[in-house]
């Protein structure tokens, strides 16, 4: 790992990503969330302050990189609820098949390289009668729009850590074992077009 990806990207990161449009998205979101919580990219633990305690017994937060997991202990430690790390990436989640009640995924999916096994493993590990709730960005609706996203894609994904910003969420969560029973979707304001069309909702296993 170079001293960009150890010590640069992460502060980088934790910084676009808690930027008060993203935060506020997932304060509609993060709540939401009950029992056993699988989230999916736990990152510097952005989620942690919007949970709500009285409804969530523990949360498996998998984050493969350990300066992420490193820079969250100290808010774990702050708000009281019980984590155990998974230490491995997306594509491989470590758990029993129907072991969770929510898995929750917020601004991840356009990380992982394969995205479509790692919602499938998701699926996978969400019980019965579980939800995922998710709130990502992704491919915008207008076509021009989309077409600089697509133009910058293979820079972006370079300097954000392996961010792709023009991910077709809906048809992800289809192809990897979801169905969607509620969505919304906007730009997020005071944010670039091509980063900011926001999907956000629930989904059940298809």
């Amino acid at each position: 790992m170079g001293l960009y990806e150890k010590h640069i990207l992460p502060r980088f990161l934790d910084t676009a990503c808690g930027a008060k449009p993203i935060t506020y998205q997932r304060k509609k979101v993060v709540p939401q969330a009950e029992g056993r919580v699988l989230e999916i990219g736990m990152g510097t633990g952005l989620n942690l302050p919007y949970y709500d305690k009285s409804k969530v017994d523990m949360i498996f937060g998998l984050e493969p990189a350990e300066e992420m997991r490193k820079r969250a202990e100290p808010k774990v430690a702050q708000y009281g609820i019980p984590v155990e790390f998974l230490d491995l990436p997306g594509e491989e989640i470590p758990l029993d098949d129907n072991s969770v009640d929510t898995v929750l995924l917020t601004y991840t999916l356009c990380t992982i390289p394969d995205g479509i096994k790692a919602l499938k493993g998701m699926a996978r590990v969400l019980k019965p009668g579980g939800k995922m709730i998710f709130c990502e960005h992704g491919k915008a609706p207008d076509a021009n729009v989309a077409k600089w996203q697509n133009r910058i894609n293979p820079v972006w994904k370079k300097i954000a850590g392996g961010c792709n910003v023009n991910r077709p969420i809906p048809e992800m969560l289809a192809e990897g074992g979801f169905k969607i029973e509620g969505m919304e979707t906007m730009y997020l304001p005071s944010t670039p077009k091509f980063a900011g069309f926001n999907y956000w909702g629930q989904a059940v296993q298809g």
